[in-house]
């Protein structure tokens, strides 16, 4: 149970006596404000609120169910676009100009093309893709790569999907246990796994199961061949370890059991194997509003927490424990009830477990060419997709000229 103290004439009991979370915070105090907001933001996911003469003291529910947490991806979505829209407004043609319509969608042979972002161009084109997802705009820090994939059966190549790949998270205790890693070897061969982050289709073809293809892509010979080239010279800073050779993919979805990565299947090989899920230790059930006030109330108390690796969840966990010291409350009870994800794990090698955990120190890599992928796709998936016929209207109705992300 979270337990937050407030000053003995708060207005926090009239704020919350009939136990809403659409209050509104006027107060000059940044500790009181902070305290506020985070009541607020926890009343929004349904924890149970007891109110005492000078504390509150907020329960968390033992789950939370799918409408809960696109509730609350949808308040941190709009908080990004909000922060962006100057950007977006700028960028909107740019990606209009790089979709199909429905018609030619329709009508494609459909021919993936997979590109490596290098170009500021390229990098502005998947930026402004990536606002279209119903979860918030965030990035990986570390080792990173984002892929356009594109349709090169159409004249103007349109965009089919992104997807991007970012260095693995530390400690995930599921996977962990999953490939059998001890802390000492997870240290030395995290390198050579990634997280996929971002994953998924765009308008017109996502209605054509246009997400399944990109995880097949995902997992394709092609993309390790991208991977190997970009990392083929680069040593580690901690092992000293060349960093090219990828054994697994990581993914997660936020909803529970994922439809786009249940049955993805090649030769009869699952290549999305369900792991287990992530522990829910986080930051994603805190809006910005909230961090921001958080990071003002250090401000006020003189405190800089600096964040030269980038603005990622380690910086945010640490901005907040730190805010938990100075309004003494339990920062680890409310970091550990974030939203649990479902974890997936895409072998890349046929050895890569062992590979992983030390045993071998030669990848005997699957064979996954693209060609090969995307075949397999169009006659396991898009061919029975076709013969549905509120599937082609949607496809239909689509046009690139009236794109947006808002």
């Amino acid at each position: 149970m979270l337990d937050i103290r407030f000053r003995r004439n708060s207005p926090v009991h009239k704020l919350l006596s009939g136990q809403r979370a659409d209050f509104s915070i006027q107060t000059k105090s940044p500790e009181e404000k902070v305290k506020l907001l985070i009541v607020r933001d926890l009343l929004r996911l349904g924890w149970e609120i007891n109110l005492k003469a000078n504390r509150v003291l907020i329960k968390p529910p033992d789950s939370y169910d799918k409408q809960v947490i696109k509730n609350s991806m949808q308040i941190k979505r709009q908080e990004s676009l909000a922060k962006n829209a100057e950007w977006i407004q700028q960028h909107i043609d740019l990606a209009r100009q790089n979709l199909a319509d429905g018609a030619l969608a329709w009508g494609s042979e459909i021919a993936p093309t997979i590109e490596a972002c290098e170009t500021q161009e390229q990098l502005d084109i998947f930026r402004i893709f990536r606002f279209y997802w119903s979860s918030p705009y965030s990035e990986y820090v570390g080792r990173r790569i984002k892929l356009l994939v594109r349709d090169n059966a159409l004249p103007n190549k349109p965009i089919i999907g992104i997807a991007a790949l970012g260095s693995s998270i530390i400690h995930i205790p599921d996977r962990d246990d999953w490939i059998g890693w001890g802390k000492e070897t997870r240290t030395e061969n995290l390198i050579y796994t990634m997280d996929a982050y971002v994953l998924g289709a765009l308008p017109p073809y996502n209605y054509l199961l246009g997400g399944k293809l990109i995880s097949y892509i995902i997992a394709s010979n092609e993309v390790r061949d991208i991977y190997r080239r970009k990392y083929r010279d680069k040593i580690t800073n901690i092992s000293k370890r060349v960093a090219n050779r990828l054994a697994c993919v990581f993914t997660t979805s936020l909803y529970g059991a994922s439809s786009q990565y249940n049955r993805v299947k090649y030769d009869n090989k699952l290549l999305y194997i369900p792991v287990g899920q992530t522990k829910g230790y986080g930051t994603l059930h805190l809006t910005d509003e909230t961090f921001n006030a958080m990071r003002d109330l250090l401000e006020s108390h003189d405190i800089a927490v600096t964040n030269r690796f980038g603005d990622g969840p380690v910086w945010r966990m640490r901005v907040i424990r730190t805010a938990a010291d100075i309004l003494e409350f339990d920062a680890d009870f409310l970091l550990q009830h974030s939203f649990q994800r479902k974890i997936y794990a895409v072998p890349l090698a046929h050895n890569f477990k062992e590979f992983l955990k030390g045993e071998q120190i030669r990848l005997r890599h699957c064979d996954y060419p693209l060609p090969d992928l995307v075949e397999y796709w169009k006659t396991r998936w898009l061919t029975k997709r076709k013969m549905n016929s509120s599937v082609k209207e949607n496809v239909y109705s689509f046009r690139a000229a009236d794109f947006s992300v808002v």
